[in-house]
């Protein structure tokens, strides 16, 4: 089953000209790992981007899976680590499930709250 996580992008503020940059598609079979990398079109992704990763099933809301790079909110199962790999951002899953088909989104924190980009 596919996992499709999209690059999608929006800027509040002054840095108008980087983009995350996101494989458009993914696929693992149950049980398998994969991993999904968020990048920036120039630069390097570090812990003081505190990179987020946010998960879209069709036909619910999205829900945060990590924050600051590796910190999981309650409920969210220990097999979807984050983290920095060279200098992207890195979401693994692991024991994949038939549940985790969904659209997987990054963000970047660009310096202010008012500069945000996903």
């Amino acid at each position: 089953f596919p996992y499709q996580h999209l690059s999608l992008l929006l800027i509040l503020g002054a840095d108008s000209q980087t983009v995350v940059t996101q494989k458009p598609s993914l696929s693992v079979s149950p049980g398998g790992t994969v991993t999904l990398i968020c990048g920036l079109s120039s630069g390097s992704v570090s812990t003081s981007n505190y990179p987020g990763w946010y998960q879209q099933t069709q036909g619910r809301a999205s829900r945060t899976i990590i924050y600051s790079t590796s910190s999981r909110p309650s409920g969210v199962p220990n097999r979807f680590p984050g983290s920095i790999s060279g200098n992207k951002a890195a979401l693994i899953i692991t024991g994949a499930q038939p549940e985790d088909e969904a659209d997987y989104y990054c963000s970047l924190y660009m310096g202010s709250y008012t500069d945000t980009v996903i």
